[in-house]
């Protein structure tokens, strides 16, 4: 009992718990974040960030900003998500949890956000296993969908998107890297939260999406924006998680701009879809 007690008279001065005059401790909102069963949850986000990798990678962060390179090749030989999939799938497990409660989370936001009117086509580039283009053809009945991620990704997609699954008419899964090629053709092309690796990588999957579409076609990005005031606690502390493990990096929404423009896309609008994210709305010139 002594030492609980400490440790959450620690955690109420961070704002995680209150201590109460009786000598009991209560949640507050940020705590509540943590709990399963809130809606809202960061539960597994935050058991994401605390990986025994990340252990070994964040005292190395000086090595990071001097170099502007990730960490993770030179303590573990080899490419972050390789690692993660060959050496530690524990922690992959934990990484997947993670991104498909984010999906969920934010899918009912983007597909409230976007207007397909018009729209015959869409396509979710990187889009996992297609929480938010579930919930565009939901919201669309006339829209047909294609959800491209890794092979291994999209084996375990919504199951409203597969075979025998409610949307299964109106959607079909391919498996690929976008950084190689996108041999989808479509009305829309969405991709959310993939345009934050190395700048080598995100310049190879603009310039994939612009051979692909057709002129006219509408491209959108969404990311999380370093920029971006009631998220920056967040962003900020994922973006130098980024450069650590992949050498990636958070937008501001210039430098996000600046490369969908080397893309050879026009943007139209900026705008803010919920606390964390940003949709920039593109299209193909004709």
């Amino acid at each position: 009992p002594g030492p609980l007690r400490r440790l959450l008279r620690a955690l109420a001065c961070q704002g995680v718990f209150t201590e109460r005059v009786d000598g009991t401790f209560a949640h507050t909102d940020l705590s509540r974040l943590l709990r399963e069963d809130e809606e809202h949850s960061l539960k597994d986000v935050v058991l994401w960030c605390t990986e025994p990798w990340t252990w070994e990678v964040w005292p190395l962060l000086d090595e990071a900003v001097r170099t502007g390179g990730n960490v993770v090749e030179g303590l573990y030989g080899k490419g972050f998500f390789q690692y993660l999939n060959e050496d530690a799938p524990a922690s992959a497990a934990v990484f997947n949890r993670a991104m498909t409660r984010s999906s969920e989370q934010s899918a009912r936001d983007v597909a409230a956000a976007l207007d397909l009117t018009g729209a015959e086509s869409v396509v979710d580039i990187g889009g996992g296993q297609g929480h938010v283009l579930a919930s565009l053809l939901e919201k669309y009945p006339d829209v047909r969908g294609v959800l491209m991620d890794l092979p291994k990704v999209v084996e375990h997609a919504d199951a409203r998107l597969l075979p025998g699954g409610a949307l299964s008419g109106r959607a079909r899964t391919v498996g690929g890297d976008c950084r190689e090629d996108i041999p989808v053709h479509a009305d829309v092309y969405v991709i959310k939260n993939v345009l934050e690796w190395d700048d080598d990588s995100t310049r190879r999957a603009l310039a994939n999406i612009r051979a692909a579409a057709r002129p006219g076609a509408r491209v959108v990005a969404i990311e999380n924006l370093v920029d971006d005031t009631p998220s920056m606690p967040f962003t900020s502390a994922m973006d130098l998680l980024l450069l650590l493990n992949v050498g990636g990096a958070k937008h501001t929404e210039r430098s996000l701009s600046e490369r969908l423009d080397a893309a050879g896309l026009v943007i139209d609008t900026v705008r803010r879809i919920n606390p964390y994210l940003h949709a920039f709305e593109c299209r193909v010139p004709e």
